[in-house]
């Protein structure tokens, strides 16, 4: 006997196909894809022209970098460049390259520019390279001969020019009262390593003022007066009020704008006489004389710098007047520490005799300058010291200084030679 069983007929796989099936026709689904082709299209076009922007960028560095390779400040901006950067050049990479190539041209012309603007230390620097000499000062003389009082009022200033886009003027006036002593007996060319002309007779700085400053304004009112007790009357042929338009900076390194010098034993100014005169182009006063002695030692790479004599003009001297300098050596625009003498009591003739030594760099030296500035302070009185004259001896790349020259041809033998002490 034959049993029949009964199977369940099979499920279609349709059923559940047709469940995962998305639940969007055909029109949605070609316009989803025509969006994906067209943002792939998109971010290959974009690809392309940032491939083609970093190659155009490319050759145009590596052009500014060949015209721009010769200065002297740029190498070391370059390897720290390429130290930080060294992928491909982007627009970032470019903009600081010409970043770094305008202040090196900017430090190159701003770091050496004449032996005036060399600062003095730090804190009795001033920047004498001046463009062009714009305005007048406005000022009034009087000398009381009952009291033998010489004033001297600064009125205002007129006219000045604004020498940077970056901040205001902040002017001020420096004032000197000058009288003139003996002529220089030691320094054989002081005319010809100043300046041509300047005659040969040492001055002596009997009183120094300065003004309040006016921040922001090329006129400025002052109004500041001041006053000076002189012994006799003769002594008025023999003295010249040298006032200095500075603009002040904060690390001390003012600028100056120009001058007037007014002679005054040739003016009558037994009452109160009102002058304005038109500013000039700055120049430096032979203050005193100074024997120096330099000393080139090529194996060790050492400059030996001797200061032996200083020789000043003194109207009077005070038992508590002491004289130092300080002396700092720049070698191929790199300023290396200053080293700074002893104070000596001073005189008419103050001996020194001391000897610094400075290590120079191992390079070829083609631009080296020694700057001396010798102060004067006052044992009993802290933190005070006046700035009395500097001097500089060196070698530039197209001048050449006299006892450089001698010192170089001696090495190893100290070249000791008497030089003008300015300011």
């Amino acid at each position: 006997m034959v049993t029949l069983v009964d199977f369940p007929a099979p499920v279609e796989p349709l059923s559940a196909a047709g469940e995962l099936k998305m639940p969007f026709s055909d029109t949605i689904k070609y316009c989803i894809l025509g969006i994906s082709i067209t943002l792939l299209l998109l971010a290959l076009g974009i690809l392309a022209w940032q491939a083609f922007r970093c190659c155009t960028h490319k050759h145009t560095a590596y052009t500014q970098q060949d015209t721009v390779n010769s200065e002297p400040l740029y190498s070391a901006g370059r390897s720290t460049t390429a130290r930080h950067y060294s992928g491909s050049p982007s627009t970032k990479v470019v903009d600081v390259g010409m970043e770094v190539c305008r202040l090196s041209r900017c430090l190159s012309q701003a770091s050496f520019p004449s032996s005036e603007s060399i600062l003095a230390d730090g804190d009795m620097g001033e920047q004498a390279n001046i463009r062009k000499v714009d305005g007048s000062i406005r000022f009034s003389v009087y000398y009381d001969r009952l009291q033998s009082l010489l004033v001297v009022t600064v009125l205002e200033a007129e006219g000045l020019l604004e020498q940077s886009q970056i901040r205001s003027l902040q002017p001020f006036v420096k004032l000197r009262l000058m009288w003139a002593g003996s002529n220089s007996g030691e320094v054989e060319s002081s005319t010809d390593e100043e300046g041509e002309g300047m005659p040969p007779v040492m001055w002596t700085v009997l009183q120094e003022w300065q003004t309040r400053i006016v921040k922001g304004t090329c006129n400025p009112l002052f109004g500041d007066q001041f006053s000076c007790v002189l012994c006799e009357d003769k002594e008025l042929h023999h003295i010249n009020l040298r006032m200095e338009v500075r603009d002040f900076d904060k690390f001390s390194r003012h600028t100056v704008l120009g001058e007037v010098r007014v002679p005054i034993g040739h003016l009558n100014i037994s009452y109160p006489l009102e002058l304005q005169e038109d500013l000039q182009t700055p120049q430096k006063d032979l203050v005193g004389e100074v024997l120096l002695s330099l000393k080139f030692l090529p194996t060790s790479q050492r400059l030996e710098v001797g200061l032996l004599k200083v020789r000043t003009v003194l109207t009077d001297i005070r038992s508590d007047a002491a004289m130092y300098a300080r002396i700092s050596v720049q070698c191929n625009q790199c300023k290396l520490r200053y080293q700074k003498t002893s104070a000596v009591a001073r005189c008419m003739m103050t001996v020194f005799n001391e000897v610094v030594m400075f290590s120079l760099p191992e390079v070829p030296l083609e631009q080296c300058k020694i700057l001396v500035s010798v102060y004067e302070t006052i044992t009993t009185m802290k933190s005070a010291k006046r700035l009395i004259g500097q001097l500089t001896v060196g070698k530039e790349k197209s001048l050449e200084d006299k006892h450089w020259s001698l010192m170089m041809r001696s090495v190893r033998q100290p070249i000791a030679k008497w030089h003008g002490l300015f300011i």
